[in-house]
């Protein structure tokens, strides 16, 4: 007797044997198939349960170009791939934009999307991701494609990613790998090399695998005896001792960079010059921004972790007042967690900072989830309590009512475009405001030969007023305790 027969009987036996209120938790109980007779009373017309459950193909996703020429080029140096996504929580209007982010990484990492799929499920299959059986349909796409890579919307275990290989045929990645593989095409310092390292290393070790018995485990078992011993250790145990070790090296190497850039920060703390960090998701415009803030001159490239070194440059308020801005690495949904623990020290920038510019994409089409992925990341570098202005770039190109939308939930944010300059000097003015400002106001008479206390009340304090007399400079500032102390002396009797 088949499946499918046998669950219309107990449909059919459950319909006799319980009343009307108690056959849906009957059905649920006894988990037999969905039935037309019994669920279309009680739940309405029903979708094709078929159709629900099929892969279904996300439209606008390949970019294959037309021009045949072009195409013969680029296929000889792009990988091709289809994309498959498991949606199992929000709106198919989020799985969609969740495809076409990875269709974008995919782009930038350099291979050519030739078709995407999304699988409903309510988890992730602990197998093969999507389910054995669709495993075998995505098989059918490659063919039809012909695709050389499977490149799946999620981090998958060592096993996923070896049962779905088997089935497909193709090399099988997932969003972490090609994350990584971005970070490393783009790290250009040495300090962004070792720290991609580290994650790579860290994200490849429990995925070894080797090919025949060379790289199997040792010969041996049972009660022991003559040839049964094995050669000691194997190549795979021998990789996975050689990354170790690469990772303990690489590891000391970052703390000792870390040490440098700890030694500029105490520098600026110093004296006493506030810090501004520009952080966002990745593409939202943050090097645009610093290059209109700033004139620094960074790589600005329409495309996903474009700029991965952190840049710091120095700024000046309308009203004079020096600061530091810093150019953070960009987040992405689900970042990777060896990139968090990588970057750490990258991202102490954001902790250490006075006020953070969080610059959001107002032309993306879901720009709140955006925000929430990148707080998500302050989080976890600990810096939730510094002061945050949200920052939504491109006004030029966002819809009027999101933007609206945005101003109205973000009580402290403001609209700018770094493209064309729109709302840079309220931004100025709002970071003017925003910094912390000296806790002493002190008006001194300094003499001409102690200029540089003079030169110190500029850099390190907000001068409200200077006056050159006879006797010297009549300075009222506001400055830090340590150079008000310094001032003291010089404080005329009128104003004690």
């Amino acid at each position: 007797m088949t499946s499918s027969s046998s669950s219309s009987q107990a449909t059919k036996r459950l319909a006799h044997t319980y009343p009307e209120g108690l056959r849906a938790d009957a059905l649920m109980e006894e988990d037999v198939a969905w039935s037309h007779e019994v669920d279309t009373e009680r739940d309405g017309d029903q979708f094709d349960r078929s159709e629900r459950a099929a892969l279904r193909r996300v439209a606008g996703l390949s970019t294959e170009l037309e021009d045949v020429t072009e195409v013969e080029y680029r296929q000889l140096r792009l990988e091709r791939v289809v994309l498959v996504g498991v949606w199992t929580s929000g709106t198919v209007q989020d799985a969609d934009n969740s495809l076409a982010e990875l269709a974008a990484l995919a782009e930038t990492a350099g291979a050519m999307v030739l078709d995407g799929v999304i699988q409903r499920r309510d988890k992730p299959d602990a197998a093969t991701y999507i389910g054995s059986g669709k495993a075998d349909e995505l098989r059918d796409i490659v063919l039809e494609t012909g695709a050389d890579t499977v490149i799946c919307d999620g981090e998958l275990s060592p096993g996923q990613l070896i049962h779905l290989e088997d089935i497909v045929k193709v090399k099988v990645i997932d969003r972490t790998a090609l994350i990584l593989d971005i970070f490393a095409q783009h790290a250009k310092s040495r300090e962004g090399k070792a720290q991609v390292a580290l994650a790579q290393m860290q994200y490849m070790l429990p995925r070894l695998r080797g090919w025949g018995q060379s790289l199997s485990r040792q010969m041996g078992g049972g009660s022991g005896g003559l040839a049964t011993r094995g050669p000691g250790e194997t190549k795979i145990e021998t990789d996975r001792r050689r990354i170790r070790e690469k990772m303990a090296k690489m590891r000391r190497e970052i703390a000792e960079m870390k040490t440098g850039r700890e030694l500029k920060r105490q520098g600026r703390r110093r004296n006493k010059v506030p810090s501004v960090a520009i952080a966002g998701y990745t593409n939202a415009g943050k090097s645009s921004l610093l290059n209109r803030l700033t004139g620094a001159g960074v790589l600005v490239e329409n495309a996903l972790f474009a700029t991965l070194d952190p840049t710091v440059r120095r700024a000046e308020t309308p009203s004079g007042r020096l600061y530091t801005l810093a150019d953070t690495v960009g987040f992405v949904r689900h970042l990777p967690h060896h990139l968090v623990e990588a970057f750490r020290s990258t991202m102490e920038e954001v902790g250490d900072s006075d006020l953070i510019l969080h610059v959001v994409d107002g032309s993306h089409p879901n720009p709140e989830e955006q925000l929430a992925a990148v707080r998500e990341v302050i989080r976890d570098v600990g810096a939730t309590d510094v002061p945050e202005i949200v920052v939504v770039n491109k006004a030029d190109a966002a819809d009027p009512l999101v933007l609206q939308r945005l101003l109205r939930v973000e009580k402290h944010s403001i609209a700018v475009s770094a493209r064309t300059g729109r709302g840079i000097p309220e931004l100025l003015a709002l970071i003017d405001a925003e910094l912390p400002r000296p806790s002493v106001e002190i008006e001194a008479l300094v003499p001409y030969t102690h200029g540089k206390l003079v030169a110190r009340a500029h850099t390190e304090g907000e001068v409200i007023s200077e006056e050159h007399t006879a006797e010297g400079t009549l300075l009222k500032a506001r400055v830090h305790e340590e150079l008000a102390a310094d001032l003291a002396p010089y404080v005329p009797a009128s104003a004690l």
